[in-house]
């Protein structure tokens, strides 16, 4: 039977609606000044307002997983992203503080399966050879979403207000939504759209053990000094979900992403309120510059997934570390930021490709340590303390302006990234064949 490739079009599929699902808990970042105007808030309230999404999607990011091992990816997707668009929506009929604090965070409880489900769908339909690059794809929805708030939320409230934003963002969610229902299933072979062939090949029953044995992939592989590093080792697969949580390895990614969750969070949520507040930006170069970071994270995503599954032969963890590192450099260099739109555009624009080219790797990881059945359950620990981070981090952020400054946030962030990669490096990498 002809080979077909139709596990790209769900991966199509996925990243436009992962686009929306992050458009819609990003555009309260660029509203959130204009909503301050009506309605006033301390920095901290304004830091507590944004986490609370955080705090909802952090709590049901385990339930999730058991749900998503359960009832499968096409019902939780569609469950989760309806819900997600129709909070999203009622957020511009909000009338009170109370109000909004409620929508944002039912908006984080609505959106957790829909994280859970699209790597779950990963794990399922594609082969491990191509789990990274499909993870970068994924995770260059994530940051594609913050990409295009910015300019689209200046549109809308030039036009009309911030209330009108959420109302619009509401719509795409809701038919896409129903999109996935009917055209994804929740493994490949029960699909009428895969034919046997492309089932095989995802199910590693074919192709991959020949690729792997070819002799150009045994020389670019040989990379001794590096598995030392990163402390690669073959492993067994946690098998049951009690493994899981006894493993250090799964919470010591974790940890890790606790803090590169907490540093996105925040220059999602905050960096629109730094550009009028401390640069004085006029709305469109607010809307320019706070696309910056999140247009370098795309390009990084991509880059990312792709190095780790051509030139690290599925290695995660250096990618990881690489991003950790390297944030922190950027982090601190935010510090002395240039006032000239142009110029702070481009450090940001760096910051974004340097902080998501291991991004995708916390995602990806799970699944070298886990098998398909077990890793919706690890997704969702590894998960968990990343948006754990995204609850702190924009909260700790306004207690820190209330108190201080922008560079002691700056300072925090890199102080942030410096422990992730101390943390990252106690982790095993898990390899099938140690060289």
């Amino acid at each position: 039977m002809k080979m077909t490739n139709y596990r790209w079009v769900v991966m199509g599929i996925l990243f436009i609606l992962y686009t929306v699902s992050n458009a819609d808990r990003a555009n309260i970042g660029f509203a959130l000044p204009y909503i301050r105007r009506e309605m006033a808030m301390t920095n901290t309230e304004a830091g507590a307002l944004i986490s609370l999404f955080f705090a909802g999607y952090a709590t049901m990011q385990i339930p999730s997983g058991f749900l998503v091992k359960k009832f499968g990816v096409r019902v939780m997707f569609t469950i989760g992203m309806l819900f997600t668009s129709l909070f999203t929506g009622m957020i511009g009929m909000a009338s009170s503080i109370l109000t909004l604090k409620m929508l944002r965070l039912s908006v984080g409880v609505a959106e957790a399966p829909v994280a859970i489900a699209c790597t779950t769908t990963i794990n399922n339909w594609f082969p491990a050879k191509e789990q990274g690059t499909a993870s970068g794809i994924f995770l260059a929805g994530s940051k594609l979403g913050p990409l295009i708030v910015p300019p689209l939320c200046a549109w809308i409230i030039s036009l009309w207000g911030w209330r009108e934003i959420f109302i619009f963002f509401m719509v795409p969610g809701l038919l896409l939504s129903l999109a996935w229902f009917f055209l994804v299933n929740n493994k490949p072979g029960a699909s009428r759209f895969v034919s046997t062939s492309e089932a095989d090949y995802i199910a590693n029953h074919t192709i991959l053990p020949v690729v792997r044995k070819t002799p150009t992939m045994k020389r670019v592989y040989k990379l001794r000094w590096l598995d030392k590093i990163v402390r690669a080792k073959k492993v067994q697969p946690l098998v049951s979900s009690a493994q899981v949580f006894r493993s250090w390895d799964i919470f010591g990614a974790a940890f890790g992403y606790f803090f590169m969750v907490g540093i996105v969070s925040v220059l999602m949520s905050w960096l629109p309120t730094y550009l009028v507040t401390v640069k004085k930006f006029a709305i469109m170069n607010t809307a320019f510059v706070a696309s910056a970071p999140f247009a370098g994270s795309v390009i990084g995503n991509f880059i990312g997934g792709w190095i780790s599954d051509n030139f690290l032969n599925k290695r995660r963890k250096p990618m990881m570390m690489v991003t950790a590192f390297s944030t922190t450099i950027m982090m601190y260099s935010l510090i002395n930021a240039p006032a000239e739109p142009y110029l702070l555009a481009l450090l940001l624009f760096s910051t974004g490709i340097l902080l998501a080219l291991g991004y995708s790797a916390f995602m990806v990881y799970p699944m070298g340590r886990t098998n398909r059945e077990t890793y919706p359950v690890a997704f969702s620990v590894v998960n968990t303390g990343g948006q754990l981070g995204g609850v702190f981090a924009p909260l700790l952020v306004g207690m820190i302006l209330d108190k201080f400054n922008w560079d002691a946030v700056f300072m925090a962030l890199a102080l942030g990234s410096l422990l992730c990669l101390a943390i990252v490096s106690t982790i095993i990498e898990p390899v099938e064949d140690p060289l």
